[in-house]
């Protein structure tokens, strides 16, 4: 199959996803206001679980059937990267205030739990030569941890939500005349579409990489990673288009829980040993990439910054971008 084929049909793929973003993200927000529920809550479990289903198919894909540990943990640790970095993309694509001014000081919540999280899988592969790894057949009880830590964060977040929600009085939006039933049937229509587009890319993405050579690493970290994400992107910005900053917001951070989720689930499905243990060092430094994006993240939403550079983005989006480029850069030179 020639190379010009490849593209073609990644850009097929790419634009499936790209027509049903809209239309999600429009059913979710009715779903939102018929079940009174918050954007927040919409973006960061319904819409972050279901534009993270193509991370977890190519993950599961890369540890059975094409035994490449190395592609579904570089795909993981690469798009919570990935989707921290869009929110630069956000940043620049919100008029007047930043988008780190507009959105809810709510979502620190859901970044420290993702944070702790990354840092949770970073640290075990770092710890991991000096003997002090634990695990249970082949399944680490660091996927355990993580399994736990991810009911207690949907938990937490819930229960904040509802609280803020409760306090300020608000007032549940006025839904369209579209009866939940209808949008509930568009909604799963057309997250089937972005789940069958964003598993088309990883496939067409890694015969492209095998084609140019790439190694493992970079290919799982930057390409298949970019390729899972790109429904992430797509939700998001339609969902800033419909003014939704928050569950545009959500979304991304709650797509960062539910990939490091996959890791444990990946762990579960690795037979031929614990999964953390197979792959190479050079993800930690993706997931310390991660952390620190975090980080960045958080302060962003606390400081909420006015000054825009040439009215575009701000400190905090110029942070996120040199701290992606840096990794990228990274794991280039780890895997020469």
């Amino acid at each position: 199959m020639s190379l010009a084929f490849l593209w073609m049909q990644f850009l097929a793929a790419a634009l499936l996803i790209l027509f049903a973003a809209p239309r999600l993200t429009r059913n979710a927000e009715i779903i939102a206001a018929r079940r009174n529920i918050s954007d927040n809550w919409i973006g960061l479990i319904l819409l972050a679980s279901v534009t993270s289903l193509p991370e977890l198919a190519a993950g599961v894909s890369s540890v059975s059937a094409a035994n490449a540990p190395d592609i579904a943990v570089g795909a993981v640790f690469g798009s919570c990267v990935f989707n921290l970095a869009m929110l630069v993309v956000l940043d620049f694509a919100v008029r007047g205030e930043s988008v780190y001014r507009q959105a809810r000081q709510a979502h620190i919540l859901s970044a420290g739990f993702g944070t702790m999280l990354i840092g949770i899988a970073g640290l075990t592969l770092m710890v991991r030569d000096l003997g002090l790894a634990l695990s249970f057949g082949h399944i680490g009880a660091t996927s355990l941890i993580i399994v736990l830590v991810y009911v207690v964060a949907t938990r937490a977040i819930h229960n904040y939500e509802a609280k803020i929600r409760e306090r300020a009085g608000e007032a549940v939006k006025k839904a369209p005349t579209r009866s939940l039933k209808t949008a509930q049937v568009m909604f799963a229509v057309a997250a089937l579409v972005i789940i069958l587009g964003g598993l088309w890319l990883p496939v067409v993405g890694a015969r492209i990489a095998d084609q140019t050579f790439l190694d493992r690493s970079i290919m799982g970290t930057i390409f298949i990673a970019a390729a899972t994400s790109l429904p992430e992107l797509s939700v998001s910005l339609a969902a800033l288009r419909l003014g939704s900053v928050n569950m545009a917001i959500a979304n991304l951070l709650g797509s960062n829980l539910f990939n490091i989720l996959i890791l444990a689930i990946e762990d579960v499905i690795y037979s031929r040993g614990t999964l953390l243990d197979d792959v190479s060092n050079t993800h930690a430094v993706t997931a310390m990439a991660a952390v620190i994006m975090c980080g960045v993240v958080v302060t962003g939403l606390l400081y909420r910054p006015k000054t825009r550079l040439f009215k575009t983005v701000g400190w905090t989006s110029i942070a996120l971008f040199l701290v992606y480029i840096l990794n990228v850069y990274a794991i280039f030179l780890t895997a020469l």
